[in-house]
């Protein structure tokens, strides 16, 4: 009996033990699965990492070669090598596998490109044949920084070939694919030496894993701009998204309008309400069996996303008006969503904590929607104020103003980084001793950033970082446009700035998914820096080769010593004419002052026709004023002008024979000439 009763206990005992046998997993990959670019690749590789993630219940395997290739004609392929022999004695229950950033090289992907899918499928049934119950799990790479040295040589477009080669070898497999490229992309000061993760990159490495494995990504959660008090946009279908735990069902309620999906492998869902027309208040209910999120007072109306540099960011309480307006702020169907800097960019030098969380993309304050009452109206954007508060009033529907203008930004600093990358790589470079970039953008981030331990501290000045903290969060909360001030930061270099522009509106919309959303912006005022007459034409020019947007000129209310003129109102309605005109088809508002149409020359003098012309005038009564004309390119001399039925005739007894006219052509300039309307003409100059 108690031989039996012994044999039952040792039988129970040797079943519990296989019931806890560890769940293997296989880390497979090069040197940064090894761990080369941590201190210590024992305790810091993401391998490492992910045991600490997964605890005992797991077993991890690290079998990362330094320079290996999944192309098995490369120069050092991994099935020859000792860690593949390691993995295959291993045989995974899980085999995680990270390949191809080796491939990119010379050697490698231009000669064996075509069999990499094949190669790809090999290896895995090869560790199939050790453990055919094996969970697949491959991963799309990690990036690859412009400050690798054959970035621009062929490296950058190998590199996204063969992303998408890992995502063929995914569907024919019937492997999960993971993302290691997406958290690391935005944090460059993660790859030290452009290419291998440090301990901090590592750990999103292991993260990304460990959610994979587990289907464990932190519960139901919605992006940043799903608050009380907030505007969806009306009259188009409204996209509900977010995260939470694989496998998840997620119902979505408002005002009566329901649906319901399952979260996918990778945490995500999505939904899509009918459209609604403008209206409210709602409540928008999201939850899953174990959470739930209520978002109250919901309206239904316009959205638009106010951004740029200091003119846009600058408050209501500074405007000239703001002691007029701000008692009375308070503007009902308007909601605020204010995202300002935890750290603004003025002469000083940042402390510690600064830095730590401008280089963890910490930089905006997100408190969420909020109704526009008088405080806070106060501390928002005045052009932005101006603007919705005109919308509001000639719609009649509620307006949503998202506000994410940061002092002295420039223009490459919020375009996305991989426009940038393709488009205009130079700008990438060494970017505070970068040319492309205006030196007082330069100094200015240096003197932030003077106490850094770090050479790759960011700086919300760097090219691409206001995209990534400012733009990628709002995680493409459907909007209807964009206004944008901004242009003081780039006008050193109008070249440069032709070219950036079109690449920021370009980034945008292919970030919201609307090839033709407005984009209305502020021409310079009138300011004495040298180089601003050809900056403000440069971007009178631009309006015509970028479609879908419009210029508000402000150069009449400049302060000739201020960057900063406290003029907002003006500022404001004039981009909210472009859009009643342009966006919402009120074609009775005159979106315009007068803009430089054509100039032809005859009998001694130049003849001016303008668009948005009706009702030609001066602006105070007195004969027009900063004309002038030159037969030589370079030599112009002042010139009368006079309002004629068709434009204005422009001549100057100086000049017999003229072939160039311009106007306002003064960095501060008093310019008098305006359309019926009183809107003023922009300053020009004739091709």
């Amino acid at each position: 009996m108690k031989k039996l009763w012994f044999l039952l206990v040792l039988t129970i005992g040797l079943h519990v033990n296989a019931a806890r046998k560890p769940v293997k997993v296989a880390c497979i990959g090069n040197s940064i699965t090894y761990g080369i670019g941590v201190k210590v690749p024992e305790q810091d590789s993401y391998p490492a990492q992910l045991q600490r993630l997964l605890g005992d219940a797991y077993e991890v395997g690290r079998f990362g070669k330094p320079g290996a290739t999944l192309l098995y004609r490369a120069f050092r392929p991994f099935v020859e090598q000792e860690e593949y022999r390691q993995a295959m004695q291993f045989a995974g229950d899980i085999a995680v596998i990270h390949l191809g950033v080796n491939d990119t090289d010379p050697r490698a992907w231009p000669n064996y490109r075509d069999e990499f899918v094949r190669n790809y499928l090999a290896l895995i049934d090869s560790f199939r044949t050790v453990n055919p119950r094996c969970r697949f799990i491959i991963a799309r790479m990690t990036p690859l920084s412009h400050r690798h040295h054959r970035f621009e040589s062929g490296t950058r477009d190998w590199h996204a070939e063969i992303q998408q080669a890992i995502e063929t070898v995914a569907q024919i497999s019937g492997a999960d694919l993971i993302d290691f490229h997406a958290p690391l992309y935005p944090n460059p000061q993660m790859l030290p030496d452009a290419i291998h993760p440090n301990e901090e990159g590592a750990g999103l490495m292991a993260q990304t894993v460990y959610s994979a494995i587990t289907g464990d990504y932190g519960g139901l959660r919605l992006p940043i701009t799903y608050t009380d008090n907030m505007v969806l946009q009306r009259n188009r279908p409204i996209p509900i998204r977010g995260t939470a735990n694989a496998g998840e069902t997620v119902h979505v309620n408002l005002n009566g309008h329901k649906s319901r999906t399952v979260t996918n492998k990778h945490g995500q869902w999505s939904v899509t309400l009918p459209a609604l027309p403008a209206g409210g208040p709602y409540e928008l209910t999201v939850k899953t069996d174990k959470r739930k999120i209520t978002c109250r007072n919901v309206l239904i109306g316009e959205v638009w996303l106010c951004s740029g540099q200091s003119n846009m960011e600058f408050k209501l309480s500074q405007a000239i008006t703001g002691p007029r307006d701000i008692p009375s702020g308070e503007v009902a169907g308007v909601r605020l969503f204010d995202m300002k800097a935890r750290w603004t960019t003025q002469a000083t030098e940042w402390p510690l904590d600064a830095l730590d969380s401008v280089n963890h993309r910490r930089y905006f304050n997100t408190p969420g929607w909020v109704p526009c009452a008088s405080t806070d109206a106060a501390s928002f954007s005045a052009v932005a104020y101006y603007f919705g508060r005109m919308l509001q009033d000639s719609l009649n529907v509620p307006i949503g103003l998202i506000c994410n203008a940061v002092g002295g930004s420039p223009t490459e600093a919020w375009i996305d980084r991989r426009t940038l990358e393709y488009e205009f790589p130079a700008i990438l470079r060494n970017w505070l001793q970068n040319d492309f970039i205006q030196d007082w953008v330069r100094g200015r981030a240096a003197q932030n950033i003077k106490k850094s331990q770090t050479p790759l501290q960011r700086h919300p000045y760097e090219p691409c970082y206001l995209f990534e903290t400012g733009i990628l969060p709002l995680d493409s909360f459907p909007i209807n446009g964009v206004i944008w001030y901004q242009g003081e930061s780039n006008a050193h270099n109008k070249d440069a700035h032709e070219k950036l522009l079109p690449l920021l509106v370009q980034s945008w919309r292919h970030y919201w998914h609307n090839a033709e959303l407005p984009f209305y912006y502020v021409q310079l005022s009138s300011l004495n820096r040298p180089s601003w007459p050809w900056f403000r034409d440069s971007q009178r020019r631009m309006m015509q080769t970028i479609p879908h947007t419009g210029m508000a000129v402000s150069s009449d209310i400049g302060d000739s010593l201020d960057v900063h003129p406290r003029r907002k109102q003006e500022v404001g309605e004039r981009l909210a004419r472009w859009a009643l005109h342009d966006t919402y088809g009120w074609k009775h508002v005159v979106p315009s002052g007068p803009l430089f149409r054509e100039a032809t020359f005859r009998n001694g003098a130049a003849y001016v026709t303008f668009d948005y012309a009706d009702g030609l005038r001066s602006a105070d009564g007195q004969p027009l004023r900063t004309f002038e004309v030159a037969e030589t390119e370079g030599l112009f001399e002042p010139a009368t002008a006079e309002i004629t039925p068709d434009g204005v005739r422009v001549s100057s007894p100086k000049v017999k024979h003229p072939r160039y006219v311009r106007y306002g052509w003064q960095p501060f300039t008093r310019t008098n000439l305006v359309n019926g309307a009183g809107l003023p003409a922009s300053t020009f100059r004739s091709n």
